[in-house]
């Protein structure tokens, strides 16, 4: 069972950075539709290409408020906050306890 146990270890700690690094270019795609930079960017067209895929859903099921502030970035925000707090831990507490 420490197999299955070091396999489940592994995977929330990689889980823990992607989510945490997801969140990292979540913030970047905010500040720079602040800034309103060049979309020719490469780094600008790398930011929309890996968060776009999350917030035009959530995007399309929230209402736009006054002056148009979209709020998708802070509710797919919330999920990876949701996500790095229940299921990695979960991973964690279920790793700890195969052992």
């Amino acid at each position: 069972m420490f197999i299955l146990s070091n396999f489940l270890v592994a995977l929330a700690q990689v889980l823990d950075y992607v989510l945490w690094a997801y969140g990292w270019i979540l913030l970047g795609r905010v500040i720079i539709s602040w800034v309103n930079a060049d979309y020719r960017n490469p780094i600008v067209r790398v930011l929309y290409a890996t968060t776009e895929p999350l917030l035009e859903p959530v995007r399309r099921r929230l209402p736009l408020f006054a002056g148009g502030l979209d709020l998708s970035p802070i509710v797919v925000w919330m999920a990876l906050l949701f996500l790095q707090r229940f299921l990695v831990r979960s991973l964690y507490e279920l790793a700890y306890a195969l052992r």
